[in-house]
């Protein structure tokens, strides 16, 4: 199914407007049918405007999850040239749910950290649905020290539900290789962005979400459990994960709000996926517009900066 429950009455409205387009085409009396096509996008576009302007923070966790939105890659080919995929840990293997390598953006050279759940069955059991192991962040942290080596900003790319639990992954250590990147990305000489599309899960997204912008889709997430799980642990079942969505508030809007967001990239009306070329153009901007602002900073400064932020997510008093 290529669309959410709450998106299902504009499903409808496209379908009869589809076949109204179809059968005009074929009619002599195409323009009565013309006037019937006009009043029906405008209830369209009118209840899609109803719809997404009061989007819960479960509807948002699922429009993030959304099977036609784009995925890391997508993002990549869109707004830079020449991008050379980097391989493997030099450890243990390759792990194709993190893809990285250099690229440029507006003859800015730049370090990609993605997440990739990839498009299609195959792709995503090749991709482990964007679930990365140990292999994974191990290979990231090498792009990391790669990046640091040659002053090259890195973009991290976020688009995970989590890291892989098996038990080969824990046998590898998982905890450890999350630990490590967190430890190393607190002290990276060089720039960071970090960039959340869709589903920023847990310490799977945080691993190679540390950094000096956060920037995230309108309709994106960035949570430390999925709603699902969250109502599984507190209510024992699944049947609460509305109610546990609006406790975490884990949309970009609730974060900004929290101090935790540096800039929300607006989406088109309906997400991402209605109109993608046009949102490219805007993470492009909001991409380069922060790497020169960042490349402006001596490092020092930069790392100082960097800490500070991190030192002040928790703090709090009360009155």
């Amino acid at each position: 199914m290529d669309f959410l429950d709450f998106e299902k009455p504009i499903i409808e409205l496209e379908r009869r407007i589809e076949e109204l387009k179809i059968l005009a085409s074929k009619e002599d009396s195409s323009v009565e049918l013309d006037d019937e096509i006009e009043k029906l996008n405008l209830k369209c576009n009118k209840l899609t405007n109803n719809i997404f302007s009061d989007l819960s923070e479960w509807q948002i966790a699922q429009l993030s999850r959304h099977p036609k939105r784009p995925k890391a890659l997508n993002v990549i080919n869109a707004i830079s040239d020449n991008f050379q995929e980097l391989h493997g840990d030099r450890m243990f293997a390759d792990d194709a749910a993190i893809v990285s390598g250099l690229a440029t953006i507006k003859n800015v050279s730049v370090l990609f950290i993605a997440q990739q759940k990839g498009d299609n069955t195959n792709d995503k059991i090749f991709r482990n649905y964007g679930m990365p192991k140990p292999e994974g962040y191990r290979k990231a942290l090498r792009m990391m020290k790669l990046a640091e080596k040659f002053c090259i900003p890195i973009i991290t790319i976020i688009d995970t539900p989590g890291a892989f639990p098996g038990i080969g992954a824990e046998e590898r250590g998982q905890s450890e290789a999350i630990a490590r990147n967190l430890f190393t990305l607190a002290s990276l000489r060089t720039p960071v962005i970090n960039l959340v599309i869709g589903e920023g899960g847990s310490g799977g997204a945080l691993a190679i979400g540390m950094g000096d912008s956060l920037i995230m889709m309108q309709y994106s997430i960035y949570s430390v459990i999925s709603p699902e799980a969250c109502s599984s642990i507190l209510w024992r079942n699944q049947e609460q994960t509305n109610a546990a969505a609006e406790a975490m508030g884990l949309s970009s809007k609730s974060l900004l709000k929290l101090g935790l967001v540096d800039k929300i990239i607006e989406e088109p009306l309906g997400g991402f996926h209605k109109d993608p070329e046009k949102t490219y153009e805007e993470i492009a901007k909001q991409v380069t517009q922060t790497i020169n602002y960042l490349k402006t900073i001596e490092i020092d400064d930069l790392l100082n900066k960097r800490r500070v932020k991190y030192k002040e997510i928790g703090d709090f008093k009360e009155i």
